[in-house]
């Protein structure tokens, strides 16, 4: 722990995942209102996005499916970033994103209700509504009463911990889920494996920008600035707004072409020349478009991360060096869980380093 034992303000959140892409932004931003924070997190990707704030955060190594002694002390609300992100990265492992986004949900929400948590904040996605490339006759705007039947690992997980959820709701425990569309913009814990960051670094790096099936999927999106002020909203409403509810994130719905000519648009008004370079080889590729009106009307919530904010943003940070190569596999999930993987096992280890039993290594290797 980078804090006392005896952190133990009833102000406390705990936020699991917390070391993460989202979390390295929402953290700051938690303490910056004036909460106590705890994070829970396996560090596979290490410490390094919460430095500056090591000395105001209790950060507890573990796992939310070994939840460690002591972890609920203190605490009013949990915030659940935990879990293997994104649909490549479950395909990659489907048996480790079932156990971490389900069980692993399960155990965590199970536990904080029995322990008096009375709010749990969950990160589901939109990816719950995707219906594949390929398929305009089912293409049309979903809202949170759209009947889902999700058919990849990741979003079947993401919909089964969502039921775990709504079946624990009552007076004294209050659920709530945040289906997110696909973030964009900087993080100090950066990803490029998100498609407007991975459009930046292709960009800087090859020159052009590739379209699989010619960027005709659908997708809805979210700036990660607009991310974080959704789950300051979530966190702070009356339970009364929120109880057992499932609201849609997402700030507009976008063509993948578009979003590369909106890319390269803004990349041009920064000096930076990029080609699009579409394909049409057969993909399984997601396609989905979602609503957030809801959660607009509910809050009064404005979005104001746009697309060509986070282009700038990430071009800034890339020529100010805050990467020393952006093209490195920590800023791509499956790659680094790829390395992580192939030295656990060199050093001798057995099963997976998604493993409960791994935990504590795969940490040590991130750092």
């Amino acid at each position: 722990m980078s804090k006392s034992e005896n952190f133990s303000s009833a102000n406390t959140v705990l936020v699991t995942g917390g070391a993460g892409y989202l979390g390295c932004l929402l953290v700051p931003r938690l303490i910056e209102l004036g909460y106590d924070v705890r994070v829970l997190d396996k560090l596979f990707f290490g410490e390094q996005g919460l430095a500056p704030y090591l000395d105001r955060v209790e950060l507890v190594h573990g796992d939310i499916r070994r939840l460690p002694t002591g972890i609920f002390k203190g605490v009013k609300a949990v915030i659940n970033l935990a879990g293997l992100s994104a649909e490549p990265a479950a395909e990659y492992n489907p048996e480790a994103n079932r156990s971490m986004n389900t069980e692993g949900l399960r155990i965590l929400a199970t536990e904080a209700k029995n322990r008096g948590v009375r709010r749990l904040i969950q990160a589901s996605s939109g990816s719950i509504y995707d219906v594949g490339g390929g398929n305009p006759e089912k293409d049309f705007l979903q809202d949170e009463s759209t009947p889902v039947a999700p058919f990849r690992v990741y979003s079947i997980t993401k919909r089964e911990a969502e039921e775990i959820l709504l079946a624990l709701a009552d007076e004294s425990f209050c659920p709530v889920i945040l289906r997110k569309g696909s973030i964009y913009g900087y993080s100090p814990r950066m990803r490029f494996d998100l498609v407007v960051n991975a459009f930046v670094r292709n960009a800087m790096t090859q020159g052009f920008l590739e379209l699989h099936c010619g960027g005709e999927m659908w997708r809805p999106i979210l700036g990660i600035k607009d991310a974080v002020e959704a789950y300051v909203t979530a966190l702070r409403a009356d339970e009364s707004q929120v109880r057992g509810k499932i609201f849609n994130i997402v700030s507009e719905n976008v063509r993948i072409s578009e979003l590369a000519l909106r890319v390269r648009r803004t990349l041009a008004d920064l000096g930076i020349a990029t080609d699009i370079r579409p394909d049409y080889e057969p993909r399984k590729l997601r396609s989905c478009q979602a609503s957030g009106k809801r959660f607009r009307e509910t809050f009064g919530f404005q979005f104001h991360f746009s697309v060509e904010d986070g282009v700038r943003e990430l071009v800034d940070k890339i020529r100010s060096q805050a990467f020393a190569d952006i093209d490195h596999p920590r800023y791509r999930n499956i790659q680094w869980m790829e390395i992580l993987e192939e030295t656990y096992r060199l050093t001798g280890g057995k099963g997976s380093v998604t493993d409960l039993e791994t935990v504590a290594l795969a940490g040590g290797l991130a750092r």
